[in-house]
């Protein structure tokens, strides 16, 4: 904030100035800023964070997983307080699951030469690159979904006549697809391209994609006809089969998946999607409990680079990836103190990768089951980031409707 002019301090440090006997509060909607208390009701009704009508496409947890309270496990007693059997059961647990899973990954590290230069330049950020995809591709809408109030800004120059730019404000969790006014008009194919969606999210974009999506499709499809005449039976019949014809046709499945996946420890039960493949390998939301727990155990040893990074002459080019996982290492910290004795580093990194893999694993599952074509590659070098595996899926040829002839 800038101070007034006159002032010495801002608004959210003008109690500091002497002679101000005004009290500042901080914001019901949002604790993050403060509001002059005698201003409050002023304030409550021009504040960004009060809450707006809700858009066309929002669908009260639309995307949700589990609706069943008594599935969902209690909370659990840390990993730290377990006894050395109870953690060799686990980890028995673990591997015995994990056995048979494709554990080492292609590297499909590819990259668009048109972006490297523009890439290279410091002055292009996160959304400077959304622009540059967006000039390197025709004929493309982006529909960008967002839970902040962000404008970021370059976004006045994703403007071209073949294409659309447009940011969603919702959490994907509440996200109906097929309600969007562009892909409802334009019934256009969607593929949905997600960058580090922590944990849950991850989970509530395949469903919002794979799920969400295909039936609100298919609810479209079975809205009752009018009433009609009998003398009308025979039109109607046939209008109504091509109807449905024409609407199967427009509704095709989800065109592609590409997902960076990150923060395991941050995923859920209620929401995961792989929970019937759990529960074919004999495991249940008490090991997935712990398990999204262990997984950040391979990322703990970021810890050490960070550290090193910050005294060293290049520490100016660390990137955002350090910053997105940094609550990883502090939750990860007592952990691994505490296992000292009981598992080396290389160990619980091992332990913690297995989980991340076999957590990967009820995700491509889920995407066959549903007609998809998934698989999981190294998009980057680990030395770049730990976070270095995409999900990648496309529907298969019985997916794809026919065109009609």
């Amino acid at each position: 904030m800038i101070p007034a002019p006159g002032r010495r301090f801002c608004g959210e440090h003008g109690q500091q100035e002497e002679g101000n006997d005004r009290k500042r509060i901080p914001c019901p909607l949002d604790p993050k800023h403060t509001v002059y208390e005698d201003q409050l009701q002023k304030h409550l009704k021009k504040c960004n964070s009060r809450e707006k009508p809700k858009p066309v496409y929002f669908v009260q947890d639309i995307n949700a997983g589990l609706k069943d309270v008594a599935e969902i496990p209690e909370k659990q007693v840390p990993i730290s307080s377990l006894s050395k059997e109870e953690l060799e059961n686990l980890i028995i647990k673990l591997k015995k699951a994990s056995n048979g899973l494709e554990l080492h990954l292609k590297e499909q590290i590819l990259s668009h030469q048109a972006l490297q230069e523009a890439l290279n330049d410091p002055k292009n950020g996160e959304s400077a690159f959304k622009h540059l995809k967006q000039q390197n591709v025709e004929n493309v809408q982006f529909l960008l979904v967002e839970r902040a109030t962000t404008r970021f800004k370059v976004d006045g120059k994703h403007k071209r006549r073949d294409s659309v730019f447009e940011r969603l404000q919702v959490d994907i969790q509440h996200l109906c697809l097929n309600k969007v006014p562009i892909l409802e008009k334009k019934k256009l194919p969607v593929v949905g391209i997600g960058k580090h969606l922590c944990g849950a999210a991850t989970d509530l974009a395949l469903t919002c994609l794979v799920e969400s999506y295909t039936a609100c499709c298919d609810r479209e499809n079975e809205e009752p006809a009018p009433k009609r005449s009998r003398t009308d039976k025979t039109e109607v019949a046939s209008n109504n089969s091509a109807d449905n014809e024409s609407n199967k046709d427009d509704c095709k499945p989800v065109a592609g998946i590409v997902i960076a996946l990150c923060c395991h420890h941050k995923c859920d039960w209620m929401h995961y999607v792989g929970r019937e493949f759990f529960k074919s390998v004999g495991l249940g939301p008490v090991e997935f409990n712990y398990f999204q727990r262990m997984s950040s155990w391979a990322t703990c040893g970021m810890r050490e680079t960070t550290t090193k990074a910050s005294t060293s002459e290049e520490s100016e080019d660390h990137t955002d990836d350090t910053e997105e996982h940094e609550q990883t290492f502090s939750n990860t910290e007592n952990v691994s103190d505490t296992l000292q004795g009981i598992l080396t580093v290389e160990d619980r990194k091992e332990i913690g990768r297995l989980c991340k893999r076999l957590i990967d694993h009820g995700r491509i599952e889920y995407l066959q089951q549903r007609g998809y074509k998934a698989a999981l590659q190294y998009y980057t070098e680990s030395a770049v980031s730990l976070e270095n595996v995409l999900l990648t899926a496309v529907p298969s040829p019985s997916l794809i409707p026919e065109p009609t002839t």
